[in-house]
C-alpha cells in the first residue's frame, strides 16, 4: 500500500470523478484508475461503486477514507516537523472562522503569516461554531475561531478566550428606528428579524436573551451567509442583531447600541494534541503558547 494510493482515493472521493480527480493529482486517469484497482486487489474489496453517470464509495471505501486521509496527514506531518528541525518552516495551516470573527483581522494575521513563511499552504473555511469545533477534533482543521455565549467551553479542545462583544441592532438607514440613539429588546420584538438558522450557536445569542425577557420575535429570513444578511436589512425586508465591534464596518446601514444586548464571546480553539509546526507558530503569532489551553 503507497501514500500516492492513498491519495489518488481521497482525490476520487472527494471530486466523485476519475477524471477531475486525474486532474488534481496532475497524472492521466488510466494511471490513476490502475493504480486504485492495484489498492483494491491488495485489500480484497471494490473502494468505488463505478457507473456512466456517477462514481461513490463503497461501505469499503467509507471505511478506508478517513484512515488515507490520517497517513496522508501523518506523513505531511512528519515531512513538516523534518523541515522545522532544520529551521524551514513548512506543511499545511488548515483554519476555520466564523464569518463575523472581529477580535482578530484574520486576512491580515494570515497575510504577515505568509510573508514569514512562504512554504506553508495555508487554507480557511468558513461555517458555523459547532461544526467548526468537531473538525478541530477531529483533525481537519489544526485551529478555529468561534462567536459563542458567556460561559460555552467547547470540549475535547484547548481553546482561549478572545473578545467580549455585546450584539447592536442593525436597520436598514430609512428604517423607523433609524434615527434612534438607543433601543431596548421589547422595542425590537416588534420588529421583523433576519438571523442565522435556528439550533445554531450565532442563533442563540439572540434567541435566549429574547427568551430570558419573556419575548418573542418573528424571524422571517435564516441565512448561513452574512453578506446575504446584509442585503436583506439594506433592503428593509427585516433587521438583525451582529456583534458590535463587526457591524460597524458594514456598509449601508445603521447601527444602535440595545439597552439589554447579550454577549457573544469569541473563542479561539485547537487541537489537545501537540500542534503542527505551523499551527504552533501561527498560534504564537497571535501571542499565544500552543501548548496552554
Amino acid at each position: 500500500m503507497e501514500l500516492q494510493q492513498m491519495r489518488y482515493v481521497v482525490a476520487v472521493a472527494e471530486t466523485a470523478n476519475f477524471t477531475r480527480a486525474a486532474e488534481r493529482c496532475h497524472v492521466v486517469q488510466s494511471a490513476l484508475s490502475h493504480q486504485i484497482a492495484r489498492l483494491e486487489g491488495e485489500l480484497g474489496s471494490r473502494l468505488f461503486e463505478r457507473t456512466s453517470r456517477r462514481v461513490r464509495l463503497t461501505a469499503a471505501g467509507e471505511a478506508f477514507l478517513p484512515a488515507a486521509r490520517q497517513a496522508l496527514e501523518a506523513a505531511e506531518r512528519a515531512r513538516a516537523e523534518v523541515a522545522a528541525a532544520a529551521g524551514e518552516l513548512r506543511g499545511r495551516l488548515a483554519i476555520g472562522a466564523i464569518t463575523t470573527v472581529a477580535a482578530v483581522d484574520l486576512p491580515g494575521a494570515l497575510g504577515e503569516f505568509r510573508r514569514h513563511h512562504p512554504r506553508v499552504h495555508i487554507t480557511l473555511r468558513s461555517t458555523t461554531s459547532e461544526q467548526l469545533v468537531e473538525q478541530v477534533r477531529d483533525g481537519v482543521l489544526d485551529l478555529a475561531f468561534l462567536g459563542v455565549l458567556p460561559g460555552f467551553r467547547p470540549r475535547g479542545v484547548r481553546d482561549h478566550e478572545l473578545a467580549q462583544d455585546e450584539l447592536v441592532a442593525v436597520v436598514a438607514p430609512g428604517h423607523p428606528l433609524a434615527d434612534e440613539e438607543r433601543v431596548d429588546l421589547r422595542r425590537l420584538s416588534r420588529e421583523v428579524f433576519v438571523d442565522f438558522a435556528a439550533g445554531t450557536l450565532a442563533r442563540a445569542q439572540s434567541e435566549e436573551a429574547f427568551a430570558a425577557a419573556g419575548l418573542r420575535r418573528e424571524v422571517a429570513f435564516e441565512v448561513s451567509a452574512v453578506e446575504l444578511l446584509a442585503r436583506v436589512v439594506r433592503n428593509g425586508l427585516g433587521i438583525a442583531m451582529l456583534p458590535a465591534a463587526y457591524a460597524r464596518d458594514l456598509p449601508g446601514v445603521r447601527v444602535l447600541p440595545v439597552r439589554d444586548a447579550p454577549l457573544r464571546v469569541e473563542r479561539l480553539v485547537w487541537s489537545r494534541s501537540r500542534p503542527s509546526p505551523a499551527a504552533a507558530a501561527f498560534l504564537t503569532s497571535l501571542g499565544l503558547d500552543p501548548e496552554a489551553g
